[in-house]
């Protein structure tokens, strides 16, 4: 199966510093002849490598503003968190306004489509009798964590539409009811705060169609920030509660009335669905879990900091309603199929196979110093036992392996030195006796042998 991934490598920009190996929560990258090598299958674009590269070496790949052109009228979809990165300097009108001057014929705001979203899984979680708790399903980096690491629990992702995908249902709608154009000519941009949510534009969910573009927005955020004092006037169609998505907790705000979780940081993720594969948090009812610290506002394309981001969020939508009443009719189902597991760890195919690979993979771990230096250009002594049984890398590829051969090695070379053939051989000087008998012999002081003795001898 291919993957489409946002987060590529600049490959020179990378000087192999193994930064990236040890923070990649699905230990998708090594470093392999001084440069770093992502894993397609296990990557999840979650832009922890983006955020943790001294060397600016990782990037997202996304849409321009050239792919406007492609269509006849355009329409920005602007994430819940793409307002925090200007609140302060305008209101949010005149933020909104200032995407209409980059070539967009007009905003639907995501919040809007998530407030419908927060109102159907209410709904859900009314009628839901299954095993608990379920998980959201807003974060594609948190989705494709669990599709990789965590594949037993894709069962419990709540299987309804994302904002993003809805917004660019109702905004194509309202676009085409606006102009008399067709739908193929109406062009929907959503402007996202991650890599993730990129590759999630790219790879929309079964059965719905998703934006036809994705824009980072740290490649806009510089002409949006020039064009605030000048920008018109666009009206807000959303709440705040629609708003609160963009950061941690804000989606369970909208929802409300339930024993609701939310969990930000892709480590602290990773944490929270172990406990929950363990058989914990079964008296929650739903988990917000956001991969980037704060939620989105935190994403590894926004530029503000994120507490700021989330302050300033909020001080922007405080004059907002809570939530609209007269909400958009959603234009379909909003039921999704089941997300499936992706096979990205299994060691083969073949299960007797594979089971006699993790024998290998366990003997090889064991003959590891266990340091996990990332030396060797995996994660951890595991990742590089792992590469090792699959034919990726060699133990000698670990420095401390390869310091103790080169020992054993020299320790041979020496003894084989003092080891020389016997036509080579030194003749020895003589036996102790004849030592002895030499040295008896040089204290002799009276006449040699065959001389006769002198006067009274």
């Amino acid at each position: 199966m291919g993957y489409f991934h946002s987060v590529r490598l600049e490959e020179d920009k990378c000087k192999g510093c193994t930064n990236c190996i040890k923070h990649c929560p699905t230990e998708a990258i090594r470093v392999r002849e001084g440069k770093a090598r992502i894993i397609q299958e296990r990557c999840i674009d979650c832009g922890e490598c983006i955020r943790i590269c001294p060397n600016h070496a990782k990037i997202a790949v996304g849409d321009g503003l050239e792919a406007l052109d492609a269509y006849r009228y355009r329409v920005a979809l602007p994430a819940p968190a793409f307002v925090s990165q200007f609140a302060g300097r305008a209101d949010l009108e005149h933020i909104l306004g200032a995407l209409l001057t980059l070539g967009f014929d007009a905003v639907y705001e995501v919040a809007l489509a998530a407030e419908v979203v927060a109102r159907e899984t209410r709904r859900y979680l009314d009628n839901y009798r299954g095993k608990k708790p379920l998980i959201s399903p807003a974060c594609p980096a948190v989705v494709g964590l669990i599709q990789v690491r965590f594949p037993s629990l894709v069962e419990q992702i709540l299987p309804l539409v994302t904002p993003m995908d809805l917004a660019a249902r109702l905004a194509r709608r309202e676009g085409v009811r606006a102009t008399g154009l067709p739908p193929e000519a109406i062009g929907t941009f959503f402007l996202s705060p991650c890599p993730a949510k990129i590759t999630a534009g790219r790879q929309p969910q079964e059965g719905m169609a998703g934006p036809d573009g994705v824009i980072p927005l740290a490649a806009i955020y510089g002409d949006i920030r020039q064009r605030l004092a000048t920008a018109p006037s666009c009206p807000s169609r959303a709440g705040a509660s629609g708003y609160g998505w963009g950061h941690s907790g804000g989606e369970n705000a909208s929802i409300g009335g339930r024993r609701l979780l939310e969990v930000d940081g892709i480590h602290h993720v990773i944490e929270v669905l172990t406990q929950i594969e363990t058989g914990d948090f079964e008296d929650i009812d739903y988990i917000e879990a956001q991969a980037c610290p704060g939620g989105c506002v935190g994403g590894a394309l926004m530029v503000r900091n994120p507490y700021l981001a989330r302050l300033e969020l909020r001080q922007l939508t405080r004059e907002l309603p809570a939530g609209r009443v007269d909400l958009p009719d959603p234009g379909g189902s909003l039921a999704m199929a089941p997300v499936q597991p992706r096979p990205a760890l299994l060691l083969d195919a073949d299960l007797a196979t594979a089971l006699e690979k993790m024998r290998r993979l366990e003997a090889t771990q064991a003959l590891l110093p266990g340091l996990d230096c990332g030396s060797c250009g995996s994660p951890n002594c595991r990742a590089l036992a792992e590469d090792i049984v699959r034919g990726e890398a060699q133990d000698t590829d670990c420095v401390f392996v390869l310091r103790d051969r080169v020992r054993v090695l020299a320790e041979e070379v020496v003894e084989l030195a003092r080891k020389l053939p016997p036509s080579m051989a030194q003749p020895e000087r003589g036996s102790d006796n004849e030592t002895a008998g030499n040295s008896g012999a040089s204290e002799f002081t009276g006449p040699g042998r065959g001389e006769s003795p002198g006067p009274g001898g």
